[in-house]
């Protein structure tokens, strides 16, 4: 065993190295030192010629699996944000690092996606060669209903979903299931629930050839899933493909069908100004690499926290959701309709020469 915090237990069984998330009453939510020990035992894993895969899980509260990562500790966040704590800084520099490594990984990594994987669940399962979902699965990247925007590599990794699905997915934070995760290619395939533990402990049981054996050996086990969202993906690309989000919402509110009204509902919930930062970010990103599209998240993240002073969307989001719980976010500006252009570019201007910028390093 590694010496780890307790929150993330890492162990070699057989050829392969196990990592299991172990803060189930957060349902996994990340903390800096989680960040730090994911990357910590990576690295070594990575330089040891005894382990050829790496295979990562969740825990609830009755034991493995169940839940696989909420996202980052939004409580954290919201103190960091509120008081000025350094280490806010230190978290998002950190975790998108671990990000881009594991999108680069040197063997294969293998995300047993089960139960919720949301915000940074996305962030450390989306670069796996093996992206495993369960008919339990719940995916989102939810962050503009608590004023952020879908970092970790969202703009990476949804702006190449088909068409435009990659935006609806960032604005409106909707959840999706096994098959829809599949069809939308944010996941590679489904694993019966109760298939999971007799598959993971084979993999520490086991004798592999080599990393893609252990690869394929998961893989063998997958099962069909049913989409159920696919037969909206044409209207999900004419609402979606639109120019910006005024448009985009004026035709969701002017439609007749039930889903497009709900939709506009649900957009009007969110904080107004990150919704069109978040516009950008994804089409921005179609032209982007990863550590470029890291660099510019990296970037907004500091905005969103710093850019306007005693004014975080992102501080104030988490309040009204997570911390008094009164679901009534003062946003601001507070309608669509009143954002201004200037506001949301400010955002993608970088605080930092590209020298000095703290993600300079990666490729």
């Amino acid at each position: 065993m590694m010496e780890m915090t307790g929150e993330v237990l890492a162990q070699v069984r057989g050829q392969v190295g196990c990592i299991t998330l172990n803060r189930p009453r957060a349902l996994n939510a990340l903390s800096l030192g989680m960040v730090r020990d994911l990357m910590t035992v990576l690295l070594a894993w990575q330089q040891d010629p005894a382990v050829l895969a790496v295979a990562i899980r969740g825990s609830n509260k009755e034991g493995p699996f169940g839940a696989f990562c909420a996202g980052g500790d939004i409580r954290f966040l919201h103190q960091a944000g509120s008081t000025g704590n350094p280490e806010i800084e230190d978290f998002f520099t950190e975790e998108y690092a671990l990000n881009h490594l594991i999108h680069n990984y040197s063997k294969p990594y293998i995300a047993f996606m089960d139960g919720i994987v949301m915000g940074g669940g996305m962030g450390i399962s989306q670069g796996a060669a093996l992206r495993v979902v369960t008919e339990r699965t719940k995916m989102a990247m939810p962050e503009t209903a608590i004023g952020l925007f879908p970092d970790v590599g969202g703009g990476y990794f949804l702006s190449r979903c088909p068409g435009h699905v990659g935006e609806w997915l960032a604005l409106t934070g909707d959840t999706i299931g096994a098959g829809d995760a599949i069809a939308f290619g944010l996941a590679d395939g489904c694993l019966p629930v109760d298939a999971q533990a007799p598959v993971w402990d084979a993999l520490g049981s086991q004798t592999f050839a080599d990393g893609a054996a252990v690869k394929a050996f998961v893989a063998s086990k997958m099962v069909a899933a049913s989409a159920n969202l696919a037969d909206l993906k044409g209207q999900i690309d004419q609402y979606f493909a639109l120019d910006g989000v005024g448009a985009i919402v004026a035709a969701l509110e002017a439609a007749d069908s039930e889903w497009a009204r709900t939709t506009a509902a649900t957009l009007r919930k969110r904080s107004p100004l990150m919704l069109h930062v978040v516009l950008e970010q994804i089409r921005r990103a179609r032209g982007m690499d990863l550590a470029g599209d890291l660099r510019m998240e990296r970037d907004m993240v500091r905005h969103c926290f710093f850019l306007r002073p005693g004014q975080s969307e992102t501080v104030e989001g988490i309040r009204a959701l997570a911390v008094d719980k009164d679901h009534s976010p003062r946003w601001n500006p507070a309608r669509i309709e009143d954002v201004s252009p200037e506001l949301v570019a400010s955002f993608f201007t970088s605080p930092w020469p590209a020298h000095a910028h703290p993600l300079a390093a990666l490729r």
